[in-house]
């Protein structure tokens, strides 16, 4: 599918060949993925995160990726969800399970399908393009040596050696054709070094990670409440990341780019490394990957040590909250009882107008529809959303391609709709003057599909404990049901309610509105 905004997605997409047997490897040998595998133990290294940014880095100032991350992805207005289907992700590609591991291959695959399209040079770019899907490959190995480097604990060459033939096997395990990676670490440096010096570039989905990404980052799950706090630690945390990332990229990139170094930072790249590596002492079960995962999104029925500790945590931040609102009390001004849900302590809310259903429209086209953050719907935008719905409802074929098709030929009808001065894209004023039009055909076939994925019995219509299952499973939230059993057109009503916004507090509304 493309991912312009002045063309229609295409109706279909081929899906690269299904990912490779596992390759096998000789008898008594270590394993290539699991618990025994070399990378396995990185997974709950703390020091990963910081290598994960700098591989982003890297990925990123490839033309074609880069171009693909600038038109599709979420990562700047939902920063902490795409990390948790990083972490989501990886852990299955990385996991003991061969079929798992191939599922998530074959799902990758599909997803990376669908991102085509052409840069601001007009250069096309392609997700399944083997030599960019290589280089995303040797930007994981290389930041995790790197890491290892900077840490003060430098691999073995037996080591680097053994990470390097994991790493190949996820590459065979993604299906791509061999011979766009070094079949041997001998070979891999001087391939490194030639794709840093020769093709990587200063893009615009590099520039954002290193200065926008950090400056503009919305606060994680645990500090939602309390923005002050959060706004005060980013502005201390998001310059020394910057710093600490520019400072560990290969120095022939940063001459590239144009990059300059503050000075001090090599020391301070090597502490945040050395500081970060520290924490790998803290109890195992505080640094578990998906214990992590769960804290960036929640599951509201699990009692788990996490989240029990982010509960407690976000109770005490309300509590601290409310004790600073009591001793800087602002003198509220008339407010009217129409506007009061949506009112701020010291605030007062607008009375209520003609104006209202607009400001409110235009409010979720910023915090829903709007999935990339730069303040226009296009398709990259519903398609992040298609995305996110058959990610988190775990979909295979075919229902995830209707899904796909549904929100494409709903991109259709909004176009076509609402896209009045013909720029190939919907602003937020556009959007807001034309709600009412919003659930046609083609948003009713989305529901549908949403209805059909729930009702796993076949009976036709979801009971309470199919209507839960959908969100706790799918959604991560917990809707309290308000009645025993949902009809198919009782529950297509309240989805296009949500998405014409029309509907502001649905159980959808968490779903694509967390960051």
């Amino acid at each position: 599918m493309t991912s312009t905004g002045d063309s229609a997605p295409t109706e279909g997409t081929t899906d690269p060949p299904g990912p490779a047997t596992d390759p096998t490897a000789p008898e008594n040998s270590d394993p290539l993925f699991g618990p025994g595998a070399l990378f396995h133990s990185f997974l709950n290294d703390p020091r990963w995160a910081l290598a994960m940014v700098r591989a982003t880095v890297l990925e990123a100032a490839h033309p074609q990726i880069g171009a693909a991350l600038a038109e599709n992805s979420t990562f700047v207005a939902h920063p902490w969800r795409r990390l948790r289907n990083t972490f989501m992700s990886v852990q299955r590609l990385f996991g003991a399970d061969a079929g798992t591991r191939q599922r998530e291959a074959a799902r990758l695959n599909r997803l990376h399908a669908r991102l085509t399209g052409t840069d601001a040079e007009q250069r096309p770019y392609d997700g399944t393009d083997p030599a960019a899907r290589a280089w995303v490959v040797a930007t994981l190995f290389e930041s995790v040596v790197t890491m290892c480097r900077l840490g003060g604990q430098p691999l073995e060459r037996q080591d680097m050696e053994r990470l390097y033939a994991e790493f190949l096997a996820f590459h065979t395990l993604m299906g791509d054709p061999p011979g766009h990676l070094p079949a041997r670490l001998h070979d891999f440096w001087p391939y490194f070094d030639r794709v840093v010096e020769e093709e990587l570039e200063n893009t615009e989905a590099a520039r954002i990670i290193l200065f926008r990404l950090f400056d503009h980052l919305p606060a994680p799950p645990v500090l939602n409440g309390v923005p002050t706090v959060w706004a005060a630690g980013r502005a201390l945390a998001g310059p020394v990341i910057g710093a600490v990332t520019v400072a560990s990229l290969p120095e022939a990139f940063r001459r590239r780019a144009g990059l300059a170094e503050v000075p001090g930072a090599q020391t301070l790249m090597q502490g945040a490394y050395l500081t970060v590596g520290l924490t790998r002492f803290l109890p195992e079960s505080w640094l578990a990957t998906e214990n992590l995962a769960e804290l960036l999104d929640p599951s509201p029925d699990s009692d788990s040590a996490p989240a029990r500790t982010l509960a407690a945590l976000q109770d005490r931040m309300k509590r601290a909250a409310a004790l600073v609102r009591l001793m800087t009390p602002a003198v509220p001004a008339p407010w009217s009882s129409a506007t009061a849900p949506d009112s701020t302590w010291g605030t007062a809310p607008e009375p209520a107008s003609a104006a209202t259903p607009r400001r409110e429209s235009e409010e979720f086209f910023r915090q829903v529809l709007d999935q990339t953050g730069d303040g226009y719907l296009e398709w990259p935008d519903l398609a992040a959303m298609a995305r996110e719905l058959a990610s988190r409802l775990d979909l295979d074929e075919p229902e995830e391609t209707r899904l796909y098709r549904a929100f494409a030929d709903w991109w259709r009808e909004l176009q076509g709709a609402l896209d009045t001065d013909g720029d190939g894209r919907v602003s937020a004023e556009e959007y807001a003057a034309a709600v009412p039009s919003l659930a046609g055909p083609a948003l009713i076939r989305a529901a549908e599909v949403l209805f059909d994925v729930t009702d796993k019995d076949g009976s036709r219509s979801i009971d309470a404990d199919e209507y839960r299952a959908l969100f706790r499973t799918g959604f991560h939230r917990d809707p309290a049901a308000t009645r025993t059993t949902y009809s198919r057109s009782a529950f297509i009503k309240d989805f296009l309610s949500f998405m014409s916004g029309r509907a502001r507090s649905t159980p959808y509304d968490a779903v694509l509105v967390d960051p």
